[in-house]
């Protein structure tokens, strides 16, 4: 039997309460969150901040008290992100790497225009310094590939030794801008990674569910939570993050795996804890 990480998102830096009045938004209410997802089988918890007007944050005030809180409740593997205020600095984007060094966070591996309105901007310097950031402090990346482009990014910055392989990629479909959630690109992007790497895959909004499945059946990780859908089912708002985890963690059963605890995952991913 194969184990299967689930990772919950459980919070983005773009829904909000009136969206879904369920989406986690402070400190305290993510921490719980994470926790309720936690016993229900999530081994990663991906992790954006929001400020007191609820919109993304990289302040790294709320990264350390939020980390501080869940980190009192359980051992769930900690992943934050590097991305979550379009209007961050290079220097902000990074800083709480350095205080909290948490196991793993997202690397955006180049740039893209961002929800038809935008431009979700990772510079090669940027890209560069993280890489070392991440190194010096011991993270691990997350290799976050939009398009079949970053792919080959990434593999540029392994000859350059800004990244270190094996690596873990992060399939995030269904973004306006970048690849369509469907089967047949989840199948072409995975065949395009080295062997050896490990992978995750999630469909943003209604692609949630057909990537799910095809991912545990090519023998990928999973993520899911209100970063990446608000809607549980076609008119059903989404009542928590647990419940995502919960219906991913029956799926990885019924289909013979087992779900990886944080232990597991972090042998699967080669951490250091």
């Amino acid at each position: 039997m194969g184990k299967t990480i689930i990772t919950v998102a459980p919070t983005g830096a773009w829904p909000t309460k009136k969206d879904n009045p369920n989406v986690p938004l402070t400190p305290k209410e993510i921490a719980e969150d994470v926790f309720e997802c936690y016993k229900a089988g999530a081994a990663i918890a991906h992790l954006h901040m929001r400020d007191d007007e609820g919109l993304g944050t990289m302040d790294k005030l709320k990264f350390e008290e939020t980390v501080r809180l869940i980190k009192e409740k359980c051992d769930i593997v900690i992943n934050c992100t590097t991305s979550g205020d379009l209007n961050a600095t290079d220097e902000t984007r990074q800083a709480h790497l350095k205080t909290i060094r948490p196991e793993m966070a997202s690397y955006d591996c180049g740039s893209m225009n961002w929800q038809h309105s935008t431009v979700f901007l990772n510079t090669p310097s940027f890209l560069e310094e993280l890489g070392k950031t991440m190194q010096e402090y011991g993270v691990k990346p997350e290799i976050e590939i939009f398009d079949a482009g970053m792919i080959y990014n990434a593999e540029y910055y392994v000859k350059k030794g800004i990244l270190k392989a094996p690596l873990h990629y992060q399939f995030v479909l269904g973004a306006a801008g970048g690849t369509t959630a469907t089967v047949e690109n989840l199948v072409y992007l995975k065949n395009l990674i080295p062997q050896g790497s490990t992978w995750s895959a999630l469909g943003i909004g209604r692609g949630h569910i057909p990537i799910m499945l095809a991912t545990i059946a090519m023998g990928g990780h999973i993520r899911v939570g209100m970063e990446d859908n608000v809607m549980f089912a076609k008119g059903q708002l989404a009542e928590s993050n647990k419940q995502f985890v919960e219906r991913a963690a029956n799926i990885i059963i019924q289909s013979g795996n087992e779900v990886a605890t944080p232990d597991e995952a972090r042998e699967i991913l080669g951490l250091k804890k």
